[in-house]
Protein backbone atom coordinates (compact mmCIF):
# COMPACT_ATOMS: atom_id res chain seq x y z
CA UNK A 1 0.00 0.00 0.00
CA UNK A 2 1.52 3.29 -1.05
CA UNK A 3 1.19 6.12 1.44
CA UNK A 4 -1.09 8.96 0.55
CA UNK A 5 1.02 11.96 -0.38
CA UNK A 6 -0.34 15.16 1.05
CA UNK A 7 1.20 18.47 0.08
CA UNK A 8 2.12 20.35 3.22
CA UNK A 9 4.39 23.13 4.33
CA UNK A 10 7.83 22.84 5.81
CA UNK A 11 7.67 22.31 9.54
CA UNK A 12 6.45 25.42 11.40
CA UNK A 13 7.56 26.07 14.94
CA UNK A 14 4.13 26.41 16.53
CA UNK A 15 0.44 25.63 15.88
CA UNK A 16 -0.16 29.30 15.11
CA UNK A 17 2.52 29.25 12.45
CA UNK A 18 0.96 26.09 11.07
CA UNK A 19 -2.18 27.99 10.14
CA UNK A 20 -0.09 30.77 8.67
CA UNK A 21 1.96 28.35 6.64
CA UNK A 22 -1.13 26.78 5.15
CA UNK A 23 -2.54 30.17 4.32
CA UNK A 24 0.77 31.09 2.70
CA UNK A 25 0.86 27.77 0.78
CA UNK A 26 4.53 27.04 1.48
CA UNK A 27 4.07 23.48 0.29
CA UNK A 28 6.23 20.34 0.41
CA UNK A 29 5.23 16.68 0.05
CA UNK A 30 4.54 14.59 3.15
CA UNK A 31 3.41 10.94 3.00
CA UNK A 32 0.96 9.70 5.61
CA UNK A 33 -0.94 6.46 6.06
CA UNK A 34 -3.34 7.90 8.61
CA UNK A 35 -6.34 8.01 6.21
CA UNK A 36 -5.70 4.36 5.29
CA UNK A 37 -5.57 3.24 8.92
CA UNK A 38 -8.66 5.25 9.80
CA UNK A 39 -10.65 3.98 6.82
CA UNK A 40 -9.83 0.33 7.57
CA UNK A 41 -10.54 0.75 11.28
CA UNK A 42 -13.82 2.53 10.67
CA UNK A 43 -14.96 -0.07 8.14
CA UNK A 44 -14.20 -2.84 10.64
CA UNK A 45 -16.18 -1.04 13.33
CA UNK A 46 -19.14 -0.63 10.98
CA UNK A 47 -19.11 -4.33 10.12
CA UNK A 48 -19.10 -5.37 13.75
CA UNK A 49 -21.75 -2.86 14.80
CA UNK A 50 -23.98 -3.93 11.91
CA UNK A 51 -23.72 -7.64 12.72
CA UNK A 52 -23.63 -7.49 16.52
CA UNK A 53 -24.13 -9.73 18.48
CA UNK A 54 -22.87 -12.19 15.83
CA UNK A 55 -24.84 -15.06 17.36
CA UNK A 56 -27.92 -17.06 16.41
CA UNK A 57 -27.12 -17.42 12.72
CA UNK A 58 -29.84 -19.38 10.91
CA UNK A 59 -31.18 -19.95 7.42
CA UNK A 60 -34.58 -18.23 7.13
CA UNK A 61 -35.32 -19.97 3.85
CA UNK A 62 -35.37 -16.78 1.78
CA UNK A 63 -32.89 -15.06 -0.49
CA UNK A 64 -30.40 -12.83 1.34
CA UNK A 65 -31.20 -10.18 -1.27
CA UNK A 66 -34.96 -10.13 -0.68
CA UNK A 67 -34.77 -6.70 0.91
CA UNK A 68 -33.72 -5.01 -2.34
CA UNK A 69 -37.25 -4.98 -3.78
CA UNK A 70 -39.11 -5.15 -0.48
CA UNK A 71 -41.82 -2.64 0.36
CA UNK A 72 -41.12 0.50 2.36
CA UNK A 73 -40.48 -0.49 6.00
CA UNK A 74 -43.55 -0.21 8.19
CA UNK A 75 -41.70 1.20 11.19
CA UNK A 76 -39.05 3.87 10.81
CA UNK A 77 -38.11 7.19 12.38
CA UNK A 78 -36.21 10.22 11.21
CA UNK A 79 -33.65 9.51 13.93
CA UNK A 80 -32.93 6.06 12.49
CA UNK A 81 -32.56 7.47 8.98
CA UNK A 82 -30.19 10.18 10.17
CA UNK A 83 -28.08 7.72 12.18
CA UNK A 84 -27.77 5.38 9.20
CA UNK A 85 -26.61 8.22 6.97
CA UNK A 86 -24.28 9.82 9.51
CA UNK A 87 -22.68 6.48 10.38
CA UNK A 88 -21.36 6.11 6.83
CA UNK A 89 -20.40 9.75 6.29
CA UNK A 90 -16.92 9.40 7.88
CA UNK A 91 -16.36 6.23 5.86
CA UNK A 92 -17.04 8.06 2.60
CA UNK A 93 -14.78 10.91 3.67
CA UNK A 94 -11.88 8.59 4.54
CA UNK A 95 -12.29 6.31 1.52
CA UNK A 96 -12.29 9.22 -0.91
CA UNK A 97 -9.18 10.62 0.73
CA UNK A 98 -7.47 7.22 0.67
CA UNK A 99 -8.30 6.82 -3.03
CA UNK A 100 -7.20 10.33 -3.92
CA UNK A 101 -4.32 9.03 -6.04
CA UNK A 102 -6.83 7.81 -8.63
CA UNK A 103 -6.94 10.00 -11.75
CA UNK A 104 -9.47 12.78 -12.02
CA UNK A 105 -11.14 14.85 -9.36
CA UNK A 106 -14.41 12.92 -9.08
CA UNK A 107 -13.24 9.34 -9.62
CA UNK A 108 -12.08 8.97 -5.97
CA UNK A 109 -15.50 10.13 -4.78
CA UNK A 110 -17.31 7.74 -7.13
CA UNK A 111 -15.06 4.86 -6.09
CA UNK A 112 -15.63 5.67 -2.41
CA UNK A 113 -19.39 5.79 -3.01
CA UNK A 114 -19.32 2.38 -4.68
CA UNK A 115 -17.20 0.84 -1.91
CA UNK A 116 -19.44 2.25 0.80
CA UNK A 117 -22.56 1.03 -0.98
CA UNK A 118 -20.97 -2.40 -1.46
CA UNK A 119 -20.10 -2.61 2.23
CA UNK A 120 -23.64 -1.65 3.23
CA UNK A 121 -25.10 -4.15 0.74
CA UNK A 122 -22.94 -6.95 2.15
CA UNK A 123 -23.80 -6.32 5.79
CA UNK A 124 -27.51 -5.87 5.02
CA UNK A 125 -27.46 -9.20 3.16
CA UNK A 126 -25.71 -10.91 6.06
CA UNK A 127 -28.31 -9.52 8.46
CA UNK A 128 -30.83 -11.82 6.76
CA UNK A 129 -29.30 -14.72 8.70
CA UNK A 130 -29.35 -12.93 12.07
CA UNK A 131 -32.59 -13.22 14.06
CA UNK A 132 -31.99 -9.94 15.90
CA UNK A 133 -31.38 -7.90 12.75
CA UNK A 134 -33.63 -6.82 9.88
CA UNK A 135 -32.19 -6.19 6.42
CA UNK A 136 -33.60 -3.00 4.93
CA UNK A 137 -33.36 -1.32 1.55
CA UNK A 138 -33.98 1.97 3.33
CA UNK A 139 -30.88 1.41 5.47
CA UNK A 140 -28.91 0.64 2.32
CA UNK A 141 -30.11 3.86 0.71
CA UNK A 142 -29.28 5.95 3.78
CA UNK A 143 -25.85 4.34 4.14
CA UNK A 144 -25.10 5.03 0.48
CA UNK A 145 -26.30 8.62 0.84
CA UNK A 146 -24.06 9.13 3.86
CA UNK A 147 -21.09 7.67 2.00
CA UNK A 148 -21.72 9.99 -0.93
CA UNK A 149 -21.95 13.07 1.27
CA UNK A 150 -18.73 12.11 3.02
CA UNK A 151 -16.97 11.54 -0.30
CA UNK A 152 -18.04 14.96 -1.56
CA UNK A 153 -16.84 16.62 1.63
CA UNK A 154 -13.51 14.86 1.19
CA UNK A 155 -13.13 16.13 -2.37
CA UNK A 156 -13.87 19.68 -1.27
CA UNK A 157 -12.15 19.84 2.12
CA UNK A 158 -10.39 16.53 2.85
CA UNK A 159 -6.97 17.41 1.52
CA UNK A 160 -6.71 20.67 3.45
CA UNK A 161 -8.05 18.98 6.59
CA UNK A 162 -5.38 16.28 6.54
CA UNK A 163 -2.70 18.81 5.67
CA UNK A 164 -3.46 20.43 9.01
CA UNK A 165 -3.48 17.05 10.74
CA UNK A 166 -0.16 16.10 9.15
CA UNK A 167 1.42 19.38 10.21
CA UNK A 168 0.23 18.93 13.78
CA UNK A 169 1.69 15.42 13.68
CA UNK A 170 5.07 16.80 12.67
CA UNK A 171 4.91 19.45 15.36
CA UNK A 172 3.67 17.30 18.25
CA UNK A 173 4.66 13.70 17.49
CA UNK A 174 7.91 11.80 17.32
CA UNK A 175 8.93 11.39 13.66
CA UNK A 176 9.12 7.61 13.41
CA UNK A 177 7.35 5.09 11.14
CA UNK A 178 3.95 3.81 12.25
CA UNK A 179 3.15 6.88 14.35
CA UNK A 180 -0.08 7.08 12.34
CA UNK A 181 -1.10 3.67 13.65
CA UNK A 182 -0.28 4.83 17.16
CA UNK A 183 -2.73 7.69 16.75
CA UNK A 184 -5.40 5.23 15.64
CA UNK A 185 -4.74 3.10 18.73
CA UNK A 186 -5.12 6.14 20.97
CA UNK A 187 -8.36 7.02 19.22
CA UNK A 188 -9.69 3.49 19.71
CA UNK A 189 -8.80 3.66 23.40
CA UNK A 190 -10.77 6.88 23.73
CA UNK A 191 -13.68 5.09 22.04
CA UNK A 192 -13.66 2.49 24.82
CA UNK A 193 -14.33 5.24 27.34
CA UNK A 194 -17.81 5.61 25.84
CA UNK A 195 -18.81 2.35 27.53
CA UNK A 196 -20.20 3.17 31.00
CA UNK A 197 -20.37 -0.47 32.06
CA UNK A 198 -16.64 -1.19 32.15
CA UNK A 199 -14.25 -0.36 34.96
CA UNK A 200 -12.57 2.99 34.38
CA UNK A 201 -9.71 2.53 31.88
CA UNK A 202 -10.28 -1.23 32.04
CA UNK A 203 -9.47 -3.06 28.80
CA UNK A 204 -8.73 -6.59 27.66
CA UNK A 205 -11.68 -8.35 29.33
CA UNK A 206 -12.23 -11.49 27.25
CA UNK A 207 -14.58 -13.32 29.61
CA UNK A 208 -17.80 -12.29 27.88
CA UNK A 209 -16.41 -13.53 24.56
CA UNK A 210 -15.00 -16.80 25.90
CA UNK A 211 -17.88 -17.33 28.35
CA UNK A 212 -15.55 -17.62 31.33
CA UNK A 213 -16.98 -17.18 34.80
CA UNK A 214 -15.26 -14.72 37.17
CA UNK A 215 -12.40 -16.28 39.11
CA UNK A 216 -12.98 -14.13 42.20
CA UNK A 217 -16.40 -13.78 43.87
CA UNK A 218 -17.58 -10.26 44.49
CA UNK A 219 -16.65 -8.68 47.79
CA UNK A 220 -16.37 -4.98 48.47
CA UNK A 221 -12.78 -5.03 49.72
CA UNK A 222 -11.44 -7.26 46.95
CA UNK A 223 -13.27 -5.31 44.26
CA UNK A 224 -11.83 -2.07 45.62
CA UNK A 225 -8.29 -3.46 45.50
CA UNK A 226 -8.67 -4.93 42.01
CA UNK A 227 -10.33 -1.80 40.63
CA UNK A 228 -7.54 0.34 42.03
CA UNK A 229 -4.90 -1.94 40.52
CA UNK A 230 -6.58 -1.92 37.10
CA UNK A 231 -6.73 1.87 37.02
CA UNK A 232 -3.14 2.26 38.23
CA UNK A 233 -1.81 -0.15 35.59
CA UNK A 234 -3.81 1.30 32.73
CA UNK A 235 -3.08 4.90 33.71
CA UNK A 236 0.61 4.07 33.48
CA UNK A 237 0.26 2.05 30.27
CA UNK A 238 -1.83 4.52 28.29
CA UNK A 239 0.07 7.52 29.66
CA UNK A 240 3.41 6.06 28.59
CA UNK A 241 1.97 5.13 25.19
CA UNK A 242 0.88 8.72 24.64
CA UNK A 243 4.28 9.92 25.86
CA UNK A 244 6.03 7.62 23.38
CA UNK A 245 4.21 9.32 20.52
CA UNK A 246 5.08 12.85 21.64
CA UNK A 247 8.06 14.72 20.24
CA UNK A 248 10.78 15.65 22.73
CA UNK A 249 10.36 19.36 22.09
CA UNK A 250 6.68 19.25 23.08
CA UNK A 251 5.41 19.60 26.66
CA UNK A 252 4.83 15.92 27.50
CA UNK A 253 3.45 16.41 31.02
CA UNK A 254 0.91 18.96 29.85
CA UNK A 255 -0.05 16.89 26.80
CA UNK A 256 -0.54 13.71 28.84
CA UNK A 257 -2.56 15.60 31.47
CA UNK A 258 -4.80 17.10 28.78
CA UNK A 259 -5.25 13.66 27.26
CA UNK A 260 -6.51 12.20 30.53
CA UNK A 261 -8.83 15.17 31.06
CA UNK A 262 -10.30 14.49 27.62
CA UNK A 263 -10.68 10.78 28.41
CA UNK A 264 -12.44 11.44 31.71
CA UNK A 265 -14.66 14.04 30.05
CA UNK A 266 -15.69 11.48 27.43
CA UNK A 267 -16.43 8.97 30.18
CA UNK A 268 -18.54 11.48 32.08
CA UNK A 269 -20.47 12.64 29.03
CA UNK A 270 -21.12 9.06 27.91
CA UNK A 271 -22.53 8.08 31.30
CA UNK A 272 -24.74 11.18 31.37
CA UNK A 273 -26.10 10.75 27.84
CA UNK A 274 -26.28 6.98 27.48
CA UNK A 275 -27.37 6.04 30.99
CA UNK A 276 -28.63 8.87 33.16
CA UNK A 277 -27.41 12.40 33.94
CA UNK A 278 -27.46 11.47 37.62
CA UNK A 279 -24.87 8.77 36.89
CA UNK A 280 -22.46 11.08 35.07
CA UNK A 281 -19.79 10.71 37.77
CA UNK A 282 -20.60 7.16 38.81
CA UNK A 283 -17.14 6.15 37.57
CA UNK A 284 -15.57 8.29 40.31
CA UNK A 285 -15.52 5.51 42.90
CA UNK A 286 -13.08 5.31 45.84
CA UNK A 287 -11.05 2.81 43.83
CA UNK A 288 -10.97 5.14 40.82
CA UNK A 289 -9.92 8.11 42.95
CA UNK A 290 -7.07 6.18 44.54
CA UNK A 291 -6.08 4.52 41.27
CA UNK A 292 -5.88 7.79 39.36
CA UNK A 293 -3.86 9.40 42.14
CA UNK A 294 -1.37 6.57 42.55
CA UNK A 295 -1.17 5.93 38.81
CA UNK A 296 -0.61 9.61 38.09
CA UNK A 297 2.27 9.86 40.56
CA UNK A 298 3.98 6.71 39.26
CA UNK A 299 3.45 7.81 35.67
CA UNK A 300 5.05 11.20 36.39
CA UNK A 301 8.14 9.51 37.79
CA UNK A 302 8.46 6.97 34.97
CA UNK A 303 8.23 9.74 32.38
CA UNK A 304 11.61 10.95 33.65
CA UNK A 305 13.25 7.68 32.58
CA UNK A 306 14.82 6.89 29.18
CA UNK A 307 12.47 6.06 26.32
CA UNK A 308 13.40 2.37 26.12
CA UNK A 309 12.62 1.84 29.81
CA UNK A 310 9.34 3.73 29.48
CA UNK A 311 8.22 1.47 26.63
CA UNK A 312 9.14 -1.69 28.56
CA UNK A 313 7.25 -0.52 31.65
CA UNK A 314 4.26 0.45 29.50
CA UNK A 315 4.10 -3.11 28.17
CA UNK A 316 4.37 -4.60 31.66
CA UNK A 317 1.67 -2.30 33.02
CA UNK A 318 -0.58 -3.14 30.07
CA UNK A 319 -0.20 -6.89 30.64
CA UNK A 320 -0.75 -6.53 34.39
CA UNK A 321 -3.88 -4.46 33.86
CA UNK A 322 -5.24 -7.01 31.38
CA UNK A 323 -4.71 -9.86 33.84
CA UNK A 324 -6.39 -7.94 36.65
CA UNK A 325 -9.43 -7.00 34.57
CA UNK A 326 -9.98 -10.67 33.72
CA UNK A 327 -10.04 -11.79 37.37
CA UNK A 328 -12.11 -8.91 38.69
CA UNK A 329 -15.73 -9.81 39.59
CA UNK A 330 -18.53 -8.00 37.76
CA UNK A 331 -19.16 -4.44 38.82
CA UNK A 332 -22.70 -4.10 40.28
CA UNK A 333 -23.01 -0.64 38.74
CA UNK A 334 -22.05 -1.91 35.29
CA UNK A 335 -24.85 -4.48 35.36
CA UNK A 336 -27.41 -1.79 36.18
CA UNK A 337 -25.95 0.53 33.56
CA UNK A 338 -26.13 -2.16 30.90
CA UNK A 339 -29.81 -2.84 31.61
CA UNK A 340 -30.58 0.84 31.13
CA UNK A 341 -28.41 1.08 28.04
CA UNK A 342 -29.98 -1.91 26.32
CA UNK A 343 -33.38 -0.30 26.51
CA UNK A 344 -32.34 2.41 24.07
CA UNK A 345 -30.92 2.67 20.56
CA UNK A 346 -27.37 1.93 21.69
CA UNK A 347 -27.26 -1.87 21.96
CA UNK A 348 -25.07 -2.18 18.87
CA UNK A 349 -22.88 0.68 20.04
CA UNK A 350 -22.47 -1.10 23.36
CA UNK A 351 -21.23 -4.21 21.58
CA UNK A 352 -18.86 -2.11 19.51
CA UNK A 353 -17.24 -0.39 22.48
CA UNK A 354 -16.97 -3.66 24.41
CA UNK A 355 -15.28 -5.37 21.47
CA UNK A 356 -12.82 -2.50 21.10
CA UNK A 357 -12.06 -2.55 24.82
CA UNK A 358 -11.56 -6.32 24.77
CA UNK A 359 -9.03 -6.33 21.95
CA UNK A 360 -7.27 -3.03 22.56
CA UNK A 361 -4.41 -4.35 24.76
CA UNK A 362 -3.72 -7.12 22.24
CA UNK A 363 -3.29 -4.50 19.53
CA UNK A 364 -1.32 -2.09 21.69
CA UNK A 365 1.20 -4.62 23.03
CA UNK A 366 2.65 -5.59 19.61
CA UNK A 367 2.78 -1.90 18.74
CA UNK A 368 4.73 -1.13 21.92
CA UNK A 369 7.08 -4.02 21.12
CA UNK A 370 7.68 -2.64 17.63
CA UNK A 371 8.18 0.82 19.06
CA UNK A 372 10.65 -0.45 21.64
CA UNK A 373 12.73 -2.21 19.01
CA UNK A 374 12.73 0.93 16.91
CA UNK A 375 14.02 2.97 19.83
CA UNK A 376 16.73 0.40 20.61
CA UNK A 377 17.89 0.35 16.99
CA UNK A 378 18.10 4.14 16.94
CA UNK A 379 20.08 4.16 20.17
CA UNK A 380 22.38 1.44 18.87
Amino acid sequence: MNPLTLTVVAMPSSPKSIAGSIAGKELAPLPTLLPHYLALSYAALIIYASLHPLTGWRDPGISPFYFLDAAWPRYWTGFDLAINALAYLPLGFLLALTLRRLPGRWIPAVAALMLGALLSFCVESLQTWLPTRVASNLDLACNTLGTGIGALLSIWHGRRFFIRIALLQRHLLTPFPHSDFGLVLIGLWLLTQLSPETILFGAGDMRHMLEITPAVPYAAHSFFALETGIIVCNTIAIGLTVRALLADQSSPYLAVAVFFVVALSIRTLAAAVLVNPLNAFAWLTPGATLGLSVGGVILSLIMLMPASIRIALAGLALMAGTVLVNVTPPNPYSAAALVTWRQGHFLNFNGLTRLTASFWPFLALPYLTLLGRRIESNQG
